[in-house]
């Protein structure tokens, strides 16, 4: 008898878990897409998440905290965040409900206790919205629609405005176009829906029309005939790397901004959170953002080497196989990567080490680096074998880490985790730069030398770095309360 009224009672404080997240989605979806207000938990997003999704995030809060941060709790600060008039904004409900539990703010002094936190935002400056061209649709091409789409929120932002490609446009590539977009192997099925419209030669994502502009070079294209004026163009065909060949972009009537979504020679390289202080948006209109492996080492490298310092050290990245390798074993131009990709590991070269040192110019001359594909389509894995200039112990290192993954300039880009069974396939989906494994840090007896393992999704979580430039160079500069 006891057993059973336990289990009912279990069930019944489960629903009442289940209904407060559906509360919560409500909120957030309200808030997003009619106010241009995004409310992520520890840094993860919320907007079209499911019930399970949203409980299993509050369940993982117990890696930053001494227990999980309760649903009920977010639902009370994201009920008093919708009765405020804020700016367009990003605020970390999950922050501000461990500081509410931290402090031990009672109810009565709750909606002050919010108010106060998020002032700014209420002060902060409006911005014009800004036109958006993907140049290119492969793998992050096409994972950067998906986030454009889902972040237009009420269209205050950036807004994706045509897609360039080589092929020509006819109801046959409009069709693959919008399957390769509707469906993925890695990252599944787009929340959202995909048409085409064979008349305007476009994709109808979510309702926006998205024009398909076929051209062989940037220098054809008129952006003003389809009306897109003042636009960035996010170049993600990796066919222009310096910055001759993409001021091309600029010849377009109607582009005014470049963002190479690869390491560039000639501009600058920006790793989003680490040196984003140098991007010179008024006499520079083409940047970089630098490539999948320096943005998830970079946040990491910086941390240590501000706090411990870093004498010198070596990066092995063991890195999923990547389109420019081939199926079955043929002819390639580079050593080894003839090899068929998913039967081996193929030991190749990286210029992460020297590309730190363009984030990090303290760096230069400091870090080797190798790199090893494996077997894997996506999530990746950087060793960092570092020697130090400072003694630290292991739970030293790690506590550094961890403070960086939730205060500070680089909590987007650094997820801590303390989960001993992670493994390539956790990582997938995961919108930090880098993943810090803490359980299998490494710190030699006399502290002078430490091997960190740092995991990334190397298309999902360099996407969302991206997304974060663009919006940086844009101009479209939200309020954020992390």
């Amino acid at each position: 008898m006891i057993q059973q009224a336990t289990f009912e009672a279990e069930i019944k404080s489960y629903k009442h878990k289940q209904n407060a997240a559906v509360k919560l989605i409500k909120i957030v979806s309200d808030l997003w897409f009619n106010h241009t207000i995004e409310l992520i938990f520890f840094r993860n997003q919320m907007v079209d998440r499911r019930v399970s999704q949203i409980l299993n995030l509050h369940e993982e809060s117990k890696e930053l905290s001494v227990e999980p941060i309760s649903i009920f709790a977010t639902l009370q600060v994201a009920e008093t965040i919708q009765n405020l008039k804020l700016s367009p904004s990003r605020i970390d409900i999950g922050k501000l409900a461990l500081k509410i539990r931290e402090q031990d703010i009672d109810d009565d002094q709750l909606l002050y206790f919010i108010k106060n936190e998020l002032i700014s935002a209420k002060e902060h400056k409006s911005f014009e919205p800004r036109d958006v061209v993907l140049y290119g649709f492969g793998r992050i091409g096409r994972l950067l629609a998906r986030e454009l789409i889902t972040k237009a929120g009420a269209g205050h932002q950036l807004r994706l405005r045509a897609i360039v490609t080589r092929d020509q446009v006819n109801q046959k590539t409009l069709f693959k176009r919008a399957a390769l977009l509707q469906n993925d192997s890695i990252h599944g099925e787009f929340e959202g829906t995909v048409t085409i419209d064979e008349e305007k030669g476009a994709l109808v994502i979510n309702g926006a029309t998205v024009y398909i502009i076929s051209a062989k070079s940037p220098e054809e294209i008129d952006y003003t005939q389809f009306n897109i004026h003042n636009a960035l163009i996010i170049d993600n065909t990796g066919a222009f790397r310096d910055d001759e060949e993409l001021a091309r972009h600029l010849v377009s009537k109607g582009a005014s901004q470049v963002l190479l979504t690869a390491p560039g020679k000639g501009i600058p390289n920006i790793v989003y959170g680490v040196n984003t202080d140098m991007i010179d948006t008024e006499n520079n209109m083409i940047f970089s953002a630098a490539s999948c492996t320096t943005n998830a080492i970079s946040p990491v490298l910086d941390v240590i080497h501000s706090r411990i310092g870093i004498s010198q050290g070596h990066i092995e990245t063991i890195h999923s196989y990547t389109n420019d390798q081939n199926l079955v074993d043929n002819m390639h131009k580079k050593s080894r990567r003839g090899r068929a990709a998913a039967l081996n590991m193929v030991i190749t070269e990286t210029g992460a080490g020297s590309a730190v040192s363009k984030v990090l110019p303290e760096l230069a001359g400091k870090l080797t680096s190798n790199a090893i594909r494996v077997p894997v389509p996506n999530g990746s894995l950087a060793i960092l074998n570092l020697q130090l200039k400072k003694k630290i112990s292991l739970d030293e290192v790690n506590a550094l880490i961890r403070e960086a993954s939730l205060d500070g300039h680089l909590i987007e880009q650094i997820k801590f985790s303390n989960n001993d069974e992670l493994v390539s396939s956790d990582i997938v989906g995961t919108t930090a730069a880098s993943v810090y494994d803490a359980p299998a840090t490494i710190v030699s007896p006399d502290g002078k030398n430490a091997v960190l393992y740092v995991w990334y999704d190397n298309e999902y979580g360099y996407t969302h770095q991206v997304m974060r430039l663009a919006r940086h160079v844009a101009g479209v500069r939200r309020y954020t309360y992390y």
